[in-house]
């Protein structure tokens, strides 16, 4: 029995859950990522976000930008709050990229 290849999409979406899960799976609510597991989240999976920041208290100031029950803590539908957010962002940047060199061409 073969298994079928996923799309792109698709494993874009699973992707996304098994990343959630293996940072809030380290302690506390398994459902859910505290401080520092969104912290040493982005320093793994987003390090080059972080290094473009000079604001040292940046997670914190996302982890309460994201945390809409005011738990202290970011679950799955916050996080891909996050993901959509910074994935807009990084499409605007692509766009005007495309825009300037358009133009230069």
């Amino acid at each position: 029995m073969t298994a079928k290849m996923s799309s792109t999409l698709q494993g874009a979406m699973e992707d996304l859950i098994k990343v959630f899960y293996r940072y809030s799976g380290n302690e506390g609510d398994k459902y859910k990522l505290n401080k520092k597991e969104l912290k040493k989240m982005f320093q793994e999976e987003l390090s080059e976000f972080l290094n473009g920041s000079n604001d040292p208290g940046m997670v914190e100031k996302i982890m309460t930008g994201l945390d809409d029950n005011k738990d202290g803590e970011v679950d799955f539908q916050e996080f891909v709050v996050l993901v959509a957010a910074l994935t807009v962002a990084c499409n605007e940047f692509f766009v005007d990229c495309l825009k300037e060199n358009k133009g230069s061409s």
